[in-house]
């Protein structure tokens, strides 16, 4: 297909232009026009770019991609390295930031409940689908050992739990893929027992305990490895290009 056609089908499946964002989403580095192969990872990082010419990928899709606020404008050292390494081998590179965390059906967040089988309720900041703040039900209350254990087990990562005192057993949960911990006071305030997101920050251990909500900070890259996958999924579904993901492990 035209890269110009996938790119315009992913921008409305994802509704990019309604997201206020920290970067660009959609096309941001052009290479050929026409699309057979393409691969999908969370960061447009070197080591995905050269498995994406060692596959002769003609498109690169990724949460994570590059130009983004505030940081240094000139293309230079890293940066250079990366964007010669697409403009090269003629690769585009689509990213989707934003609007892919809060896809009702492909994002971050619905994967990740999906997965673990949560029962989403809605949105704590906006309606679904635009939200990044999500919440709903474990479908039986259990522990927060067993709760640990089970995105342990799906994730591939041991997570790091903080545990609130007087909370024995959970159902309420809300979460927020990737850097969303400072979401704790919002997620405690509507009434989650625990909240799951990727990172902790030294401020979010104090506020865990004494708020009284438990927190589970499950990995930045961990929580985000779906949506993206999915969005390839979808893409190859509906427009009968190959796609294949990488995952570039990251401990973070």
């Amino acid at each position: 297909m035209h890269r110009d056609q996938l790119v315009k089908a992913c921008d409305h499946q994802l509704r990019s232009a309604r997201f206020k964002d920290y970067t660009i989403n959609g096309l941001q580095v052009q290479g050929r026009d026409s699309v057979t192969r393409v691969m999908t990872g969370v960061t447009a990082n070197q080591a995905l770019l050269d498995e994406a010419v060692a596959w002769q990928a003609d498109l690169v899709l990724v949460h994570h991609g590059y130009f983004w606020k505030n940081e240094p404008v000139a293309i230079t050292g890293m940066k250079h390295r990366r964007i010669k390494t697409l403009m090269d081998h003629d690769i585009n590179l689509l990213a989707y930031h934003l609007p892919l965390d809060a896809h009702a059906e492909l994002g971050n967040n619905a994967e990740l409940a999906r997965r673990l089988g949560w029962k989403v309720e809605g949105c704590l900041d906006g309606e679904l689908g635009e939200g990044l703040l999500w919440s709903g039900r474990i479908p039986q209350a259990q522990s927060l050992q067993a709760l640990a254990e089970q995105v342990s087990a799906v994730l591939e990562r041991t997570p790091t739990v903080i545990e609130a005192p007087g909370i024995a057993r959970i159902e309420r949960i809300a979460w927020c893929t990737g850097g969303g911990q400072d979401m704790i006071t919002q997620a405690f305030e509507a009434g989650a027992e625990v909240f799951v997101s990727g990172e902790i920050s030294e401020r979010t251990t104090h506020l865990a305990r004494e708020m009284g909500i438990h927190y589970i900070a499950a990995g930045h890259h961990a929580t985000e490895r779906y949506g993206v996958q999915a969005l390839g999924e979808w893409v190859a579904d509906e427009y009968g290009v190959a796609h294949r993901f990488v995952d570039i492990d990251n401990p973070a």
